[in-house]
């Protein structure tokens, strides 16, 4: 691991016609967003919104595969949704609800106990939603197969 701070970087940008945006990092591919159907998009390209759903579930799934490793549990598959709820408070539009829904499957159910603290460790140590004031809720399936 490098040592901290770790900086990112991202780039977007749009021409005037255009009714989404290019996003870019070096050495990614560029990907088009653009606006969700709630706001009037097309909704066929990942928005801000989807994105930031979307870096919820990855982060938890990237966090599950490192101190899964470190732990020596086998493992099968592991499926993770998330749903955010974009709402308005006091401080305006924001976020104040995330549900993450894990599933896991192992192929022993003598692993079953120890797989259900990994998927807690890793849901504990989402740096993505460690950084947010929304409300998380969390529930996880261990499935033997």
């Amino acid at each position: 691991m490098h040592p901290f701070p770790h900086l990112y970087h991202a780039t977007v940008s749009s021409l005037s016609g255009d009714a989404g945006a290019n996003l870019a990092s070096p050495g990614l591919v560029t990907t088009t967003v653009g606006a969700p159907a709630e706001f009037g998009g097309t909704g066929t390209e990942w928005s801000p919104e989807t994105l930031f759903v979307g870096a919820v579930g990855s982060c938890f799934i990237l966090g599950f595969r490192a101190i899964a490793t470190a732990s020596k549990l086998e493992w099968s598959d592991v499926r993770c949704t998330v749903e955010g709820k974009l709402d308005r408070d006091t401080s305006g539009m924001r976020f104040t609800e995330l549900t993450i829904q894990a599933t896991l499957v192992v192929p022993d159910e003598r692993n079953s106990s120890r797989a259900e603290r990994i998927l807690q460790k890793a849901k504990e140590s989402c740096l993505v939603t460690n950084s947010l004031s929304a409300t998380v809720h969390f529930s996880a399936v261990t499935q033997i197969g």
